[in-house]
């Protein structure tokens, strides 16, 4: 019997589109076993148990990459706190989980770069899966079909205000609105924004970050799916945000905050119920371990 656990991730943090994001302490869990036939699945959605299950898909192209044969996989999922399709990398917990439980019933055949390379052939983009692997903020690029990608850990100076909208946003969905083509204009500005954004993290500078994380090439199309979204945008900046940006493909919206500033999420409550806009509001913070192994019970 294997556990993993697998944090969420807000990818893309403003500027970084397809190549930055950073690992959350809100987290999936699930257990695996490999049993003597079949394919067993527990805690998952009927239309979702069969060989088209994401989770399963991880597991088969591991044990496909190292030849293993295998009589049978018990798939169970723990918890699922992450949000479906609601850009907090929910699919992405899943590749991650489906690989890690595989290399482990294999004997750790792999490296965690090896792991990753998988996850971003499975996903198609490293920018949820690289941090729900390393943890931290991960800045992660493609050079020619490998993975090329720098971790950084954040210290507990922040927190990350999560704003869960109650619908759900496919990535696809959100992809259809984008511009097939972009100015060099709003290349430069993206490009500094996200050199920035980095170096506000390296450095500390948080008062920085306002700026930092603005973007030109998918929040101002994708924010047009979202109802209420400038409002929220804009509540969150009157409230002392140091920054606040479109989380991966949307629609959860996150809001960066000093950790010393307490009144932030019961103010943005206070805010989305006088305007009967019902959206969850999380207090998260870094997590900068990434997926894990967990022994014993799963907590």
């Amino acid at each position: 019997m294997i556990k993993v656990r697998v944090p969420a991730t807000s990818a893309n943090m403003g500027p970084g589109f397809d190549s930055l994001g950073i690992a959350l302490n809100l987290y999936n869990e699930f257990e695996f076993r490999e049993i003597d036939k079949g394919l067993k699945f527990n805690g998952i959605p009927k239309e979702f148990c069969n060989e088209n299950n994401i989770i399963y898909q991880a597991m088969n192209y591991c044990f496909k990459k190292a030849r293993y044969i295998f009589k049978g996989i018990e798939i169970t999922v723990l918890k699922q706190d992450i949000p479906i399709s609601r850009g907090l990398g929910s699919s992405s917990s899943c590749i991650v989980a489906g690989l890690v439980g595989a290399n482990e019933i294999i004997g750790k055949k792999f490296s965690e770069d090896e792991l990753l390379q998988m996850a971003v052939e499975l996903e198609g983009h490293p920018d949820n899966v690289a941090p729900a692997l390393f943890g931290g903020m991960v800045v992660a690029i493609m050079e020619n079909d490998k993975t090329v990608y720098n971790k950084i850990e954040i210290e507990e100076q922040i927190k990350f205000i999560t704003i869960i909208p109650n619908f759900r946003l496919s990535t696809e969905e959100a992809r259809k609105v984008l511009p097939n083509q972009i100015s060099r204009e709003d290349a430069i500005y993206n490009i500094g924004r996200s050199a920035l954004i980095i170096s506000c993290f390296l450095t500390k500078k948080y008062d920085l970050i306002k700026s930092a994380c603005n973007d030109a090439l998918h929040q101002n199309y994708r924010k047009e799916l979202i109802p209420h979204f400038d409002n929220v945008y804009d509540k969150s900046y009157e409230l002392g945000a140091l920054g606040c940006y479109l989380s991966g493909a949307g629609p959860t919206m996150m809001a960066i905050i000093d950790i010393g500033v307490k009144s932030f999420s019961n103010e943005l409550k206070k805010y989305l119920a006088s305007k009967e806009i019902k959206w969850g509001v999380l207090e998260l913070n870094v997590d900068n371990i990434g997926a894990v192994v967990i022994e014993g019970d799963c907590k």
